[in-house]
């Protein structure tokens, strides 16, 4: 309404000065007494007289023409944002799910309708990333602090049993919650992609999370080799530090018959930085490698022991940090057995 109001008015207020104008300048150059062709004396009291009832119409049909025109001009105009609108308050029921996708020209309402799309994708992105992150937390925590629970139980109600079992016990379970806890919260920190991006070369963290694993290698009678160059991205070091960490770590975890191999090899190629993670070991269904990177989920091969028994986000925070840097993870079985990970992201420039 306001809006054809204001385009009424501005006609009606256009038609005004025109018809002014034409007034003025008309009345000037006529006398007020003038005698004309065949006896007809066109002075201004007969062109008043005669000029101002269809002035009075033109300014009546401009103002009528003015609302409706403004009416529906405006209607027009404001369709989308009245599409915007309804999808605003279907987002604030709850249903993110929704979007306008609105077609036509390029204009400002057609920008505004892709900035809300995009909005509503990431709010529903990070709302089903909180759900995961609690229904993963609730259902894995749930487990250890069960535990916990019927082991103090079993300690207040039977004193005679030992404590220092059971102490121990206690440590081991809650440690591994604490590891559980700290996976998930990384997990959900690599899906948000909430970070600060710097130079990080990859062939230096692979020697680093190399010397920090070497222990675990030497235990399993693993050999572990770093290989390759110079391989520079941009992200955060910290997540990719740990996404190393995890490739190495499983690769030697998942390395059965013990006496194996891990190879470690960064490189440069063009505008990609590549790190591989080879490992030998059993061979693997084709059907297994997809599911590889769920959360919770472990290999059928996989060694449980108390020191590395593991919480099974390894590879699926391996695949969050990877998609986070904008690159990509792939997993291929080695004819012989084992996995070849191969992690491929943007070359820093």
């Amino acid at each position: 309404m306001k809006l054809a109001l204001s385009y009424a008015g501005f006609l009606f207020v256009a038609g005004a000065l025109l018809l002014a104008v034409v007034w003025a300048f008309l009345l000037r150059y006529v006398p007020d007494n003038s005698q004309g062709l065949l006896g007809i004396s066109p002075n201004r009291y007969l062109l008043v007289h005669t000029f101002a009832p269809a002035a009075a119409v033109a300014m009546a049909f401009l103002l009528v023409f003015g609302l409706v025109g403004g009416w529906l001009l405006a209607g027009r105009m404001l369709a989308p944002l009245t599409r915007i609108t309804e999808a605003a308050r279907t987002a604030g029921k709850g249903s993110l799910s929704h979007r306008i996708r609105m077609e036509g020209r390029q204009d400002e309402f057609r920008e505004l309708s892709d900035a809300f799309d995009s909005m509503l994708e990431q709010l529903e992105s990070h709302v089903a990333e909180q759900q995961r992150f609690a229904a993963n937390a609730s259902h894995e925590l749930r487990t250890p602090l069960a535990i916990s629970r019927a082991l103090l139980d079993l300690a207040r109600q039977d004193p005679a049993q030992d404590r220092a079992a059971i102490i121990e016990r206690l440590h081991t379970v809650n440690t591994r919650a604490i590891d559980l806890t700290e996976a998930l919260l990384l997990l959900s920190r690599g899906e948000r992609g909430t970070f600060t991006r710097e130079s990080v070369d990859l062939s230096l963290l692979a020697e680093e999370a190399a010397e920090t694993l070497l222990p675990l290698a030497e235990q399993r009678r693993i050999t572990l080799d770093v290989t390759g160059g110079t391989a520079v991205t941009r992200g955060s070091a910290e997540l990719l530090l740990r996404m190393v960490t995890n490739l190495v770590q499983n690769a030697i975890v998942h390395n059965l018959p013990a006496d194996g191999t891990v190879t470690v090899h960064t490189g440069a190629y063009g505008d990609t930085s590549v790190l591989r993670v080879e490992n030998t070991g059993r061979p693997l269904p084709p059907d297994l490698l997809p599911t590889l990177t769920e959360p919770f989920h472990r290999g059928t091969e996989r060694v449980r022991t108390d020191e590395h028994a593991g919480v099974g986000l390894g590879l699926a925070i391996v695949h969050s940090v990877v998609r986070a840097h904008d690159g990509t993870l792939g997993l291929s079985p080695r004819p012989t057995g084992g996995l070849v990970v191969t992690v491929r992201l943007p070359a820093a420039p």
